[in-house]
């Protein structure tokens, strides 16, 4: 069967995260029943990660099968955004070689957490307002022990099928952004685990606050106890931003995230 690649984006507010559930409307359920509306076929779609409940997408890659070939594939996108709502957006549908993987066979994949200075009647659904006074450069040097450490069970989420906390971050660091209003931390690694990046930024944020220092970071990866960790960050400030493959690039790829 041809297997295709789906380049999309998504506010993630309105859905109970990627993930289909029993019981509230998923990303991946509005879109498989839109492809199946238009295909005239049962579809399943598998994304490029499970992102939680309330986490935004930038770029989030899926994949399908079809028993035929998409003749019009730019129709078929068109179609799908017809009938996903606005909180969705399909960008392209790519064929793929039939044993492509868009979770397996990603290679990295980059998120981004936003925090912003200023009162904002408008980015407080798509951000986080962060206190006065935060330490970044605190943060900064405690975020350059996540890429001497792969075991991250310290910042995972408790009782899930995972059967490894082990991660390879190579790259986490709080960059300003928007003429000094705010600040994005930017972290990529070869895989996250559930609430891994809303933990990871909530522990540094208690570095920047001054209630632990660079040696209580460390000491918390060490410990490998979520409990030792800090709070769970709001979920509206968090976008997975990119996803690499050794054989696909997300065609024209767009920046849809307000501050960059």
């Amino acid at each position: 069967m041809p297997r295709y690649f789906m380049h999309l984006a998504y506010n993630g507010a309105t859905f109970h995260g990627w993930q289909r559930q029993p019981n509230a409307i998923s990303v991946q359920q509005v879109l498989e029943e839109a492809l199946s509306t238009v295909t005239r076929t049962q579809v399943a779609v598998t994304g490029a990660g499970r992102t939680d409940a309330g986490v935004n997408a930038s770029c989030m890659v899926a994949h399908f099968d079809l028993p035929f070939q998409i003749t019009d594939e730019e129709g078929m996108v068109r179609g799908i955004n017809s009938l996903i709502g606005r909180d969705i957006a399909v960008y392209s549908i790519t064929p793929v070689h039939d044993d492509a993987h868009a979770r397996f066979d990603a290679t990295s994949r980059t998120y981004h957490y936003y925090a912003i200075h200023c009162k904002s009647p408008f980015f407080h659904r798509l951000a986080w307002q962060a206190p006065p006074l935060l330490d970044y450069e605190a943060m900064n040097r405690a975020a350059d022990l996540l890429l001497e450490v792969d075991d991250f069970t310290s910042f995972a989420k408790l009782h899930t099928d995972n059967k490894t906390n082990i991660c390879h971050v190579t790259h986490a660091r709080w960059h300003e952004i928007a003429a000094g209003q705010g600040h994005v931390f930017v972290i990529t690694a070869d895989r996250f685990l559930r609430n891994m990046v809303r933990a990871v930024v909530g522990t540094l944020v208690d570095v920047g606050r001054g209630k632990i220092d660079q040696d209580g970071f460390k000491a918390i990866i060490n410990a490998k106890d979520r409990c030792s960790a800090g709070t769970s960050m709001p979920p509206q400030a968090l976008y997975l931003q990119s996803v690499t493959y050794p054989y696909y690039t997300p065609p024209g790829e767009k920046k849809t995230n307000i501050y960059i």
